[in-house]
C-alpha cells in the first residue's frame, strides 16, 4: 500500500512505553484471572443517575440531531458558568467550544497553534498522549523536568534554559496526572512571565480541576494570560462520565474561531443527546462533590494502610485521584517492579518512567478501586516491597 504519513507512524513509536503492564494486566482479567487494578484513571463507579436519566430523556425527545458546530447553546451556556467557577474569572460562551473530551480538546490546541517544526515545552512528570499529540501537528517538544525534592514544581529558569528559536507553546497540567501536585500561585506566576516575555502559548490541561480540594489555580486568572492562553477541560473525572467523551477549550475568542471551523473537519460537533445530558450534570453538578470526596477518602485510606511500609513512600497528593509512591531504595526499574508485582501479587500499577524521567523510581497508583480492594492492595504491597530486590 502507499506510505502513511511521518506524522500517524511517529504517533506510534514510544509514547505508550510502561503501559504494557496495563495491557498485561487487561489481558490477564479478560483470561479470568483477579487483578486488583491501580493503573488506569477511570471510575470503577457509574455515572451519576441524574447524568444517565438526562441522557435517557434527551433520547426519548428525540434529541438525534446534528448540533452547533462550536457546541449547542444551552451546553455553551453552561460550561461558560463551570468555567467562570473553576478559573475565577468570567468567562463567555463566546471564549469556549465544545469537544469530545479532554483529549480531542488537547488534540484540537495543538493543530490550532503549531506550524510544522515548531516546538513546545512539555512539564513533566506528563501525560502519556502528549508527545504524540504534539506530533500529530508537525512538532516536536523537550521534556522539561519537575523534580520531586521540589515537590514537582517546574522551575521558570528551568524552562527559560529550554526555550528554542522556534518554541511556540508551553504545556502544563496542574491537578497534575500523576503526581496530583497543584501548581502554585508562585509557581504559576514566574510560568507566566516567561510566556509573556517569549511570547508564547500556554496550554494549560485542567481536568482534574474539581478534584483539588479548591486549591486549584488557573493561568486564566494571572494578569495578561487571557490572550495567550487555552485551558483544557473535561467532564470525565469531575462528573463521573470517562466514556461520555465531553470536553471544551477556554480560548480568547478569535482562536475559538479557528477551533470552531477545526471542530467542522473533524468531529461536526457533539452528540445531541450527550449534549443535552452534559448541560444538566453541569448545571446540576450532578456527582461533582461526592466524587471528589470519595477521591479524598479513598487517599487517606491508602496512605494510612501504606504507612508502616518504610520502602513505599507516599508522595501525598494536593489533587487528582492518584498516589505517586517512591520506591527508589529498592527497585531502579520501576517497570521491572510492576511487573515482578503484577506477577507475584496480582497488582497492577503504572511505572513512573511512563511519565518522563522525572518520575523514575516511583509508582503511580490509581484510587479507583473501594476503599477495601485498596487496603488489600496495600497489604499485597508492603508484603512485596519488604522482600523485593532486583
Amino acid at each position: 500500500m502507499p506510505a502513511a504519513s511521518e506524522r500517524i507512524q511517529q504517533i506510534s513509536e514510544s509514547d505508550l512505553e510502561g503501559w504494557e503492564v496495563y495491557v498485561e494486566a487487561k489481558s490477564r482479567i479478560r483470561c479470568g484471572e483477579e487483578i486488583i487494578m491501580l493503573a488506569i484513571g477511570d471510575h470503577d463507579f457509574d455515572t451519576p443517575s441524574q447524568s444517565v436519566a438526562a441522557c435517557k430523556t434527551a433520547l426519548d425527545d428525540g434529541r438525534h440531531n446534528y448540533t452547533a458546530i462550536q457546541g449547542e447553546p444551552g451546553l455553551l451556556e453552561a460550561i461558560a458558568k463551570v468555567s467562570t467557577a473553576a478559573s475565577g474569572v468570567d468567562v463567555t460562551t463566546n471564549q469556549v467550544v465544545a469537544v469530545p473530551g479532554g483529549q480531542a480538546g488537547l488534540y484540537a490546541a495543538m493543530q490550532a497553534v503549531l506550524n510544522p517544526g515548531d516546538h513546545v515545552i512539555v512539564i513533566s512528570p506528563h501525560y502519556v498522549t502528549y508527545p504524540g499529540t504534539i506530533r500529530s501537528a508537525g512538532g516536536e517538544f523537550t521534556l522539561v523536568e519537575a523534580l520531586p525534592e521540589n515537590g514537582f514544581q517546574p522551575t521558570a529558569d528551568a524552562i527559560s534554559n529550554a526555550i528554542q528559536e522556534n518554541t511556540k507553546a508551553v504545556l502544563i497540567n496542574s491537578p497534575n496526572n500523576p503526581t496530583g501536585t497543584i501548581y502554585s500561585k508562585e509557581t504559576l506566576d514566574k510560568l507566566a512571565q516567561v510566556c509573556i516575555d517569549k511570547d508564547l502559548w500556554l496550554i494549560s490541561d485542567e481536568v482534574y480541576w474539581a478534584l483539588s480540594m479548591g486549591n486549584h489555580v488557573s493561568p486564566l486568572s494571572l494578569p495578561q494570560m487571557r490572550q495567550r492562553t487555552i485551558v483544557v477541560q473535561s467532564m470525565s473525572k469531575s462528573h463521573g462520565m470517562t466514556g461520555w467523551r465531553i470536553g471544551w477549550l477556554i480560548a480568547p475568542e478569535e482562536m475559538i474561531y479557528y477551533l470552531t471551523q477545526h471542530n467542522l473537519v473533524s468531529n461536526y460537533g457533539m452528540c445531541d443527546f450527550i449534549s443535552t445530558a452534559a448541560v444538566a450534570a453541569l448545571n446540576g453538578e450532578f456527582g461533582v462533590t461526592e466524587i471528589a470526596d470519595r477521591y479524598q477518602q479513598r487517599g487517606e485510606v491508602f496512605r494510612s494502610a501504606i504507612a508502616d511500609a518504610t520502602d513505599l513512600i507516599p508522595i501525598s497528593p494536593s489533587g487528582g485521584m492518584y498516589i505517586m509512591l517512591d520506591v527508589r531504595s529498592i527497585a531502579p526499574n520501576t517497570e521491572k517492579f510492576a511487573f515482578d508485582l503484577l506477577s507475584e501479587k496480582k497488582i497492577a500499577v503504572m511505572p513512573g518512567e511512563s511519565f518522563g524521567p522525572s518520575t523514575a523510581g516511583h509508582i503511580r497508583i490509581s484510587l479507583c478501586q473501594s476503599k477495601t480492594k485498596l487496603r488489600e492492595a496495600a497489604t499485597r504491597l508492603s508484603e512485596f516491597s519488604s522482600n523485593y530486590s532486583q
